[in-house]
């Protein structure tokens, strides 16, 4: 009997601590649908109040709001796959041949996503002004490729690592090139891995908004269009920002919900393959 209270009081601590955490997510999504002075009335109106889309529909309504939105989209995909690509046939190197210094230059390539963004988002400014790659999409779709590929290098190498080194052997002897035995025999054994590692480095390039806003600017423009609404009329449009948000937040936590098994894989770095 004592050890089900203690479970239940557990289980009650963790909720207490979800509820905490999801509370300003779920304010800022319930005031989407709320009028500019109900977002702000005090007390807060949690429920207690008439449901508007005509926030909705101002967001949708924004001058090339559609083109904007799609270009993050191709800039989140684009990136991603280029760096999946990437990091497949490098972790495949690292995991096959082991070269010299396998394990620094592993940890030296995840010490890039260690460094605090403000630190490095001077330096990559004037490195980009002075080789004309800020402000262009393809400077953008370059650095969340460089950005992406340390992650998912680490991710991939520790799924190559738990294929058996037969299944290449016996595909040689078989007489199969080397790139029939990586894309052919070993890939389709890593698919949840690389799975993993794209939905993991979609979510950070969707949400990242720091070098977005400082490199891309007017190139990728949802940080733009989030910074039309906080200025707009010399006061913070609250309802704009909390509509956009709403749809902004919408792709990421479907990709999740689809596709959270992977995600549980990638966390144990390919330790639990088998399982998916």
């Amino acid at each position: 009997m004592a050890t089900s209270w203690r479970q239940h009081l557990y289980h009650l601590l963790l909720w207490l601590i979800a509820l905490a955490f999801f509370a300003p997510v779920l304010w800022i999504f319930l005031g989407a649908f709320k009028t500019a002075g109900q977002l702000v009335s005090w007390p807060p109106r949690w429920v207690t109040f008439s449901p508007t889309f005509d926030n909705i529909r101002e967001v949708f309504a924004r001058e090339n709001f559609w083109s904007y939105f799609r270009m993050s989209f191709v800039l989140s995909i684009g990136s991603v796959l280029i760096a999946l690509v990437v990091s497949f046939l490098a972790a495949y190197c690292f995991s096959r041949y082991k070269p010299t210094g396998t394990n620094f230059l592993m940890f030296l390539l995840l010490s890039v996503r260690m460094v605090p963004a403000p630190a490095v988002v001077v330096p990559v400014f004037l490195m980009y002004t002075a080789f004309g790659w800020a402000r262009t999409f393809t400077g953008m779709l370059l650095f969340y490729v460089m950005f992406s590929i340390p992650f998912s290098l680490w991710i991939l190498k520790g799924f190559l690592d738990g294929v058996s080194l037969r299944y290449d052997e016996t595909a040689l002897v078989n007489g199969g090139s080397r790139l029939h035995v990586i894309f052919r025999v070993v890939l389709p054994q890593v698919k949840p891995g690389l799975v993993a590692a794209a939905i993991f480095n979609l979510i950070f390039v969707w949400n990242e908004f720091l070098f977005n806003y400082v490199l891309g600017g007017e190139a990728t423009m949802i940080p733009v269009l989030l910074a039309v609404g906080v200025n707009s009329g010399g006061s913070v449009d609250w309802s704009f920002i909390a509509s956009l948000s709403l749809i902004y937040t919408l792709p990421p936590i479907i990709a999740i919900f689809l596709f959270q098994k992977y995600l549980l894989v990638g966390m144990t770095f390919g330790t639990v393959r088998g399982e998916v």
